[in-house]
């Protein structure tokens, strides 16, 4: 064994501890700590690598946790589109049956009923365009798709698939086509609705358009304005062959991708892990 005392070469006290320079003391404490090194470079990436793997199972069971939120919500949508179509079909047929009539020479012609147990004769009177200023937007409820939506980039890469089924069941253009003309669009006839009120306002009482007398009485007047009956027709357009052909392909599209995210749903749920660690 090499023993130099009190080197004098910087060199060599370099790796001299103490007075005295010990090659085996050298090699041995260079063992150890490098060693020691490769130990801790271990540890450290082993914790990386552990709390990258925890990482990413985490953001996967959170995408499918979102998932089963989007899936549920797609089901209400199912209800909820069902329930719309049903109202606008019976809206649509009874200002069809009121275009239909427009003609006729009778003080009852804008007045309708329906079925009624409460009633005194067991109908309920009503006119059908007193309710002309109100609207029904197609709003369908997406606290899943925002809560989705809110993710960053890797969580939404968990799935592409997925990721892109319910963005386009969410954000395409069936729905985006529906909401603007069931809104905006329909908007504008109520407002032209409005307008032609006003224009009333000068020759008859407006203000009792809401009662039953108000379209018999003034049935004539109503029946000779013929922008009513245009405002109408063009309402009637707009629900036929605009907001209930995308009500029919929004739901078909609901459909397919409810089928979708179940299945992807199945697998992630039947897939098995040891801690963080996909086995199967």
């Amino acid at each position: 064994m090499t023993v130099i005392k009190e080197p004098r070469k910087w060199y060599i006290k370099l790796f001299t501890l103490g007075k005295n320079f010990s090659s085996r003391t050298f090699t041995d404490n260079s063992k150890k700590f490098l060693l020691n090194a490769i130990g801790l470079f271990v540890v450290v990436t082993f914790t990386f690598y552990v709390e990258s793997v925890g990482d990413d199972y985490e953001n996967r069971q959170k995408y499918l946790d979102v998932a089963e939120a989007v899936l549920g919500e797609l089901y209400r949508h199912q209800v909820y589109v069902d329930g719309y179509i049903e109202q606008t079909n019976w809206v649509t047929d009874m200002y069809q049956k009121q275009y239909d009539r427009w003609e006729v020479d009778n003080d009852s012609i804008f007045i309708d009923f329906m079925e009624d147990e409460e009633e005194p004769d067991g109908k309920y009177y009503f006119a059908p365009l007193s309710f002309f200023n109100l609207q029904n937007p197609f709003n369908p409820q997406s606290l899943g798709f925002e809560i989705f939506k809110s993710g960053n980039q890797d969580f939404k890469m968990v799935d592409p698939l997925t990721t892109s089924v319910i963005t386009d069941i969410m954000e395409g253009t069936d729905l985006e086509y529906l909401k603007k003309n069931s809104n905006q669009v329909e908007r504008i006839i109520v407002e032209e609705y409005e307008i032609l009120l006003k224009k009333w306002a000068g020759k008859i009482d407006v203000t009792l358009k809401d009662e039953n007398e108000f379209w018999i009485k003034n049935r004539i007047f109503i029946q000779n304005d013929k922008e009513l009956k245009y405002l109408l027709f063009k309402r009637m357009n707009l629900w036929e062959y605009s907001i209930r052909e995308h009500v029919q392909e929004y739901i078909k599209n609901v459909e397919n991708d409810q089928r979708i995210l179940d299945s992807m749903i199945n697998i992630f749920e039947n897939e098995k892990y040891f801690l963080y660690w996909k086995i199967n």
